[in-house]
């Protein structure tokens, strides 16, 4: 064991503290919520060569137990760096401990055990809810202090875990996929690692607790209860920085219930078809930042939660006090998510600076009936964005869990028809208001932009200033309230440049476009107050239409 002082890593890590302190207090001066400091743990200079617990870098031996015993002994001095030095470790979990900087160099890889058998069932969370699932890589339960940092990779196996669509891959990767083992469903489409992962994919809510359910229960579905690849859970004080997670078995990244959260520098990246191959689920979390980080992943990449239906609502923990900014997101569901498991609210965030190149959605903002949750007061500001296949600024308020661009063999969720008959509000409605987005611009969308609340609870106070963006199809507003855009510029190619339907206290200044259909289309007799202000063209009965049940006066010009 070498308890020497690390002067340049103790260097290191004192500097960046304080370099990004005055970062986040230059950042609270401009929002317009109140943003506590960040604590960023700092750790003592005793330091925990894995190699000195008897580690071995052959890409063979499994050190589960000599980094865990690092760990551990690192814990008992009252903290410091467990060093993981250059070369292939393969290990088991990995359970971070107060006070515990688990610091991997440039050039050091950590490869989680492809054996599922080394990943012992435990009572954890998914998507929301109580669940049992595989232990995680690496985990934190209630612990304060701790950080992963360094130049180092941490890989998560996932495809020993994960199952793989027949239409995600070419016939020859499909192929060879086969051959590697594991079964193929009933239908041809879906491979899976085993019989046990396929058996959980045909039961009910599997892993979800019941009244009297063991861990044992479990068992026989042990393989389909994928794991998150990072869980911490109401943890104080973290830190991830610089390193890179990649291939993780479910969600890579996910606190839940933690405060004071820093992620910087930090790449993600998981196969684009992996499925729920999220790159960080911030849920229930309070005060912290996502910085300087890239995302390429196979499901939404910058995602935030607040637990799912009952069970988040009772637990009542919001998402909130969040700073993202400068992030580049490559592949992924969406750029910026909200949703769907927002149960017990998110408020409070500030989102800016950001790229979205080629997620399928830009941003993001999904529910369903049955959440409840109140979602306000978030604050979105220079986001650029090329090649969304779907919406660039998306509101869906019925989302039934399908991908936003359609597969050959998923059945995707149907609206509703217009009906007088809704469910009455109660503490299943979810809420969506006092939405701040500006500064956006997207070269290339299938939508533009995309607003959808319920008949029973209207999206409200919306704000969208200063957007510009060319897609296919533009802007549909449907049961909206208090919805404002301004200075709004849509080029499209297809259909009408903006539909407002059902929709009440719409206000349209300074709107330019392109299209071939009408600029303005008003429809829906729950539709109120339409107000034109500056609009950028001459309103004709060639561009301007008011159709179906609208009340005489609505529109306002």
């Amino acid at each position: 064991m070498n308890r020497k002082k690390k002067v340049g890593l103790a260097s290191f890590v004192l500097t960046v503290s304080i370099a990004f302190s005055c970062t986040a207090q230059n950042i609270a001066e401009k929002l317009p919520f109140e943003m506590p400091q960040v604590n960023v743990p700092v750790f003592k200079t005793d330091t925990f060569n894995i190699k000195k617990f008897g580690a071995i870098n052959d890409g063979i031996t499994l050190n589960t137990k000599a980094i865990n015993n690092a760990i551990e002994a690192c814990a008992k001095n009252g903290g410091g760096v467990v060093y993981i030095p250059s070369g292939l470790w393969v290990t088991g979990p990995i359970v971070l401990r107060s006070n515990v900087n688990l610091h991997l160099v440039k050039g050091a890889l950590v490869l989680f055990s492809r054996d599922i058998n080394d990943y012992p069932l435990v009572n954890s969370y998914f998507e929301g809810l109580r669940t049992v699932r595989c232990q995680a890589p690496v985990s934190a339960e209630n612990a304060e202090n701790i950080a992963i940092t360094g130049g180092g990779v941490i890989n998560g196996a996932g495809d020993a875990w994960r199952p793989v669509k027949k239409s995600k891959l070419t016939q020859t990767q499909w192929t060879n996929l086969i051959k590697s083992g594991g079964v193929v469903d009933k239908s041809g489409n879906t491979w899976y690692p085993s019989e046990k992962s396929l058996k959980g994919y045909n039961t009910q809510e599997a892993g979800y607790l019941g009244p009297n359910a063991k861990i044992e229960d479990y068992e026989a579905i042990k393989d389909f209860l994928r794991p998150v690849m990072i869980g911490l859970v109401g943890c104080k004080n973290v830190l991830l920085d610089g390193v890179t997670f990649q291939n993780s078995p479910s969600w890579c990244v996910h606190p839940l219930m933690c405060e004071h959260f820093t992620m910087r520098n930090v790449n993600v990246s998981n196969p684009w078809y992996a499925q729920n191959g999220d790159g960080i689920d911030i849920e229930s979390c309070r005060i912290g930042t996502v910085t300087n980080c890239t995302f390429d992943v196979g499901d939404d990449a910058l995602c935030i939660k607040s637990g799912k239906n009952e069970e988040g609502r009772k637990r009542n923990k919001p998402t909130e006090l969040f700073v993202i900014s400068n992030c580049e997101v490559y592949h992924g569901h969406g750029g910026f998510v909200i949703g769907s498991e927002m149960s017990g609210g998110v408020r409070n965030l500030y989102v800016s600076n950001c790229t979205f190149l080629g997620t399928d959605i830009g941003l993001r903002f999904k529910t369903t009936r049955g959440r409840g949750g109140i979602v306000e007061n978030i604050y979105i500001s220079d986001i650029s964005m090329i090649n969304i296949p779907a919406d660039a600024i998306g509101f869906d308020m019925y989302y039934g869990g399908t991908s936003p661009v359609p597969e050959a063999d998923e059945k995707q969720t149907e609206k509703p028809a217009p009906t007088d008959k809704f469910p009455a509000v109660n503490e299943g409605t979810p809420q969506f208001r006092n939405l701040y987005v500006k500064n956006i611009s997207c070269n290339g969308a299938q939508r533009a932009i995309f607003l959808q609340g319920l008949p029973e609870m209207y999206i409200r106070n919306i704000n969208l200033e200063n957007i510009s963006i060319k897609a296919t199809t533009g802007l549909s507003c449907i049961e909206g309230q208090d919805i404002h855009l301004k200075n709004v510029n849509l080029e499209i190619s297809k259909g009408d440049i903006a539909a407002i339907n059902n929709s009440k206290n719409v206000d349209l200044e300074n709107i330019t476009g392109k299209g071939p259909g009408k600029f303005i289309k008003v429809s829906g007799k729950e539709t109120e107050k339409v107000n034109l202000k500056k609009i950028g063209t001459e309103l004709t009965s060639h561009n301007f239409v008011v159709e179906g049940d609208v009340k005489a006066g609505v529109v306002l010009k």
